[in-house]
């Protein structure tokens, strides 16, 4: 997790640096990168299908995730019956998306500032709540280190289902160029100086986050644990229930900090491709669509650890671990065998392992969730 962290680190500072290579112009989007790399139509096949993979994928996964929170956050209040029957994960992720039919209709990234600023702080609220309630209820009597397989092939994809989580962890290369953009630039004051001062504290709170709760989560809990730590834990109800109701306002920005860029696709494709007129109806309904779209995934595949496995390795390790390394040395051509050479090199060697070992164990992990699962229920 720690390498990770810092080869992650090392290929953001990568983009943030290669925003504004060319003297005069600045690449906005993931894809005007690629393009300015690869050539007009080789860079927009390859990071485009690769970009829209990570954000609908997050997309889906935020659908399964704000649902399963709500429903724990129902739970929890209702323990015991008293809210009457027990209601299906279903129902709370269209609760989740309708939510988004509303945001979704906010123009640009600067709209959604303050959501997103939201959904910073309850992460970082609801992640030490996780480990501090962990760490307060202490090690379980009958805790477990093992691995949860008892079969060699089991423990196999457990392993590589595990890197697949690993990869999934760190998404913010896709949309850092985006962010970047709205940044002011001037010769003397160009926008990486603040760009990189803002993503490196990003960097650290994700550590602040993640580090902790999986580390004294796995103390706490061993392998007994839940795909989501704040499932496991039940007490105190009240502590708990928040929690799970800061990781919905959190995810409700995460959505839409990653739908923004696919928005922006669609609305792109349609004007200028299929010569719609440009206007809130359009925006309405592409917008609203998308949602849905998302929504019913969520719904057919609510299988949280396998999808964060599965499209951990196959959408996030390309865009995050080698591809800004690839561009890097196809740009700045560093000497061959030197340290910067040799550095971008065991990146996309870690990254391309990632891509194909990460969607094995995920897959597995969801076919098999699905044969004992109802779908639609």
């Amino acid at each position: 997790m720690i390498l990770s962290w810092i080869i992650t680190l090392y290929t953001l500072w990568q983009m943030v640096e290669m925003h504004e290579m060319v003297p005069g112009k600045r690449f906005d989007r993931y894809h005007e990168l690629g393009q300015h790399v690869f050539g007009d139509r080789l860079g927009l096949w390859i990071v485009v299908a690769q970009q829209l993979a990570v954000e609908v994928s997050l997309n889906i996964i935020y659908m399964v995730t704000g649902g399963q929170s709500l429903k724990k956050f129902h739970d929890v209040i209702c323990d015991g019956g008293r809210c009457g029957g027990d209601l299906k994960l279903s129902y709370f992720i269209m609760i989740f998306a309708s939510v988004h039919l509303v945001l979704s209709q906010l123009p640009n990234f600067n709209s959604i500032s303050a959501v997103s600023l939201a959904a910073a702080v309850m992460s970082l609220s609801y992640s030490t709540i996780a480990w501090g309630a962990s760490l307060h209820r202490g090690r379980r009597e009958d805790v477990d280190y093992h691995l949860r397989a008892t079969t060699t092939p089991g423990k196999v994809f457990g392993f590589l289902g595990g890197l697949g989580d690993v990869a999934f962890a760190y998404s913010g290369h896709n949309v850092v160029l985006e962010i970047q953009a709205t940044i002011p630039s001037t010769p003397d004051k160009p926008s990486k100086k603040a760009m990189w001062k803002g993503a490196f504290v990003a960097y650290v709170v994700v550590a602040i986050c993640y580090f902790p709760v999986t580390f004294v989560g796995y103390w706490a809990f061993g392998s007994g644990v839940d795909e989501n730590i704040l499932i496991t834990l039940s007490k105190p109800k009240w502590l708990i229930a928040l929690a799970n109701m800061m990781v919905v306002v959190h995810v409700i920005g995460s959505y839409q900090v990653y739908a923004m860029p696919v928005f922006d696709m669609i609305e792109t494709v349609l004007v200028k491709k299929m010569r719609f007129a440009p206007s809130l109806t359009l925006r309405l309904i592409a917008r609203s669509v998308y949602v849905a779209f998302t929504m019913f995934l969520g719904i057919t595949f609510p299988f949280f650890g396998g999808l964060l496995s599965f499209f951990g390795g196959l959408a996030f390790a390309p865009t995050t671990y080698f591809l800004p390394c690839i561009m890097w040395l196809k740009v700045y051509k560093p000497k061959r065998f030197g340290l910067s050479w040799f550095i971008n090199w065991i990146c996309i060697v870690i990254g391309v392992l990632l891509l194909i070992l990460g969607p094995i164990g995920g897959l597995r992990q969801i076919i098999l969730s699905a044969t004992t699962y109802k779908f639609y229920q």
